[in-house]
């Protein structure tokens, strides 16, 4: 069922964190529903800027709306990481209930500017608005290893939040889009600190291939909501390398389809358990 972005964030477990998950097709967002519904808790379906904006971006958006209003599960759709002002109108009017408003390649106070404009689009529109503070690395769509970018100032994610009325902020802890050139190290200092001045929910980006163990400190120190997609891509594609024979033969599609969704829910669910969530 169609869940708010906030009511999502506000009724979570304690001790838990909400999956975000980026879904390029149907077989995704029925993987990721099915997981959440097993395991009776809400997710967030994201859409890529990318997917978005490229053919049948509309449509696709339009679809996870749908899934999300019709599953056992409680749900939101988001757009991720967005920095034109009239794709975050086009998705809140198309039914998104969030916005990923990505102004933090821009200069402070322009970033500024940028959020708050989508904080009042979203307003209009009963939804809410996620921004970034910091630079979190890498690419949303494409898994390459890449170093940690500019890391999030405690002082400057309150004056940012404050400024802007962003619902959620995505912090920069040395996390990073797609594979980590090194193994992982977040800096658990700031991140607390960030914590103790910022009032709005905490979101990590870029949670693909981090161990469970450092998951669930960052849920532990803060984070409120974790995103997810290489992970998901990756099990996609190794299922349909690993299908695909059988499939051309007979040119079984529905088979084809079913193994792709199996696979990405197995890591969907493996990793709601790692946000801390247990299935009934």
């Amino acid at each position: 069922m169609l869940t708010s972005f906030a009511q999502l964030l506000a009724d979570r477990r304690r001790g838990t964190a909400v999956g975000a998950f980026t879904c390029y097709d149907l077989e995704e967002a029925a993987a990721v529903l099915h997981a959440a519904a097993a395991a009776q808790v809400g997710v967030i379906l994201l859409i890529a800027n990318q997917t978005y904006a490229g053919r049948g971006g509309g449509l696709l958006l339009s679809a996870l709306v749908a899934a999300a209003a019709r599953s056992e599960a409680q749900a939101c759709v988001q757009l991720d990481h967005c920095g034109e002002l009239s794709a975050i109108e086009s998705a809140l009017e198309a039914g998104a209930g969030a916005v990923m408003a990505d102004g933090s390649k821009l200069p402070y106070d322009d970033k500024v500017r940028f959020v708050r404009a989508a904080v009042d689009l979203a307003r209009a529109h009963d939804a809410a608005v996620e921004a970034e503070l910091g630079s979190i690395d890498g690419d949303e769509d494409v898994a390459r290893a890449v170093a940690a970018g500019a890391l999030t100032e405690p002082d400057e994610a309150a004056d940012f939040v404050s400024r802007t009325g962003a619902d959620c902020l995505a912090v920069s802890i040395g996390n990073v889009h797609g594979i980590y050139r090194d193994p992982p190290r977040f800096d658990w200092v700031r991140l607390d600190e960030i914590r103790r001045r910022v009032a709005v929910p905490l979101s990590l980006h870029g949670a693909s291939g981090v161990p469970d163990e450092m998951v669930s400190r960052a849920i532990e120190t803060g984070i409120a909501k974790i995103n997810v997609n290489t992970e998901l891509r990756a099990a996609y594609l190794e299922a349909t390398r690993g299908s695909l024979p059988a499939a051309i033969d007979g040119a079984k599609l529905a088979a084809l389809h079913e193994t792709q969704t199996a696979a990405v829910e197995h890591v969907v669910a493996a990793r709601l358990r790692a946000f801390g969530v247990r299935a009934p």
